[in-house]
């Protein structure tokens, strides 16, 4: 398979894509292009999502981890995707959910948005792709966020947090571990279902039909 990674960042899943085929990395930022080579992944490009560097009809999978929520222009950018998919090629995106969610953490993290699954098919609809599956997912575990987000957002009405985000807290290594297994454990539920809610969203997506203009 020929994969693109748009916004590969520190190329966190350039490693588990390896197995699928061959993969190029695409970020924004210089730096983490860098850093990518220098972690031994020598294809890695600085690009923009509106202007991925593949022929039209030439890539099987673009992959948008956490990504697609960065771009201003989220419809111009699948539009592109959908540009250089292959006849069966498919777009994995994974993105968070809820704008009500919206706090520091996506401020400090330039987030342009949060998204519903409806909004996103919306979204994947106007740029002429098609979904094949599209669920929440981390929705065990939603219970427990959902209450300590929204607390997080009251405080920050009072108390300006800064450039704290949920990666500023350090957290027991058994807890850690039993919350990854919880959240990891729902890979055998979304191979046989769309989970209803949850505090991210994922969508694998191919072309639709030819868009007008």
């Amino acid at each position: 398979m020929r994969i693109v990674d748009v916004g590969c960042g520190a190329g966190g899943m350039l490693e588990p894509l390896v197995r699928y085929g061959e993969v190029t990395g695409i970020d924004s930022q210089p730096e983490l292009v860098e850093l990518c080579r220098e972690r031994g992944f020598p294809n890695v490009l600085v690009g923009s999502a509106y202007e991925l560097p593949a022929d039209s009809g030439s890539v099987d999978l673009v992959t948008l981890f956490d990504t697609i929520e960065h771009v201003p222009g989220d419809v111009r950018a699948l539009r592109e995707c959908r540009r250089v998919l292959a006849r069966d090629g498919l777009v994995f995106i994974s993105t968070p959910a809820y704008q009500f969610l919206y706090a520091n953490n996506d401020r400090v993290a330039h987030h342009e948005r949060r998204y519903t699954a409806g909004a996103l098919r919306r979204k994947l609809s106007a740029a002429g792709l098609e979904p094949v599956k599209l669920t929440y997912f981390n929705t065990l575990l939603f219970p427990a966020i959902l209450p300590a987000v929204l607390a997080k957002k009251l405080t920050e009405r009072f108390v300006d947090p800064g450039d704290r985000t949920n990666l500023s807290h350090t957290m027991n290594p058994m807890l850690n571990r039993l919350l990854a297994a919880t959240m990891g454990s729902e890979r055998h539920l979304l191979a046989r279902t769309a989970m209803p809610f949850g505090h991210s969203i994922i969508a694998i997506a191919r072309s639709g039909p030819t868009l007008d203009g």
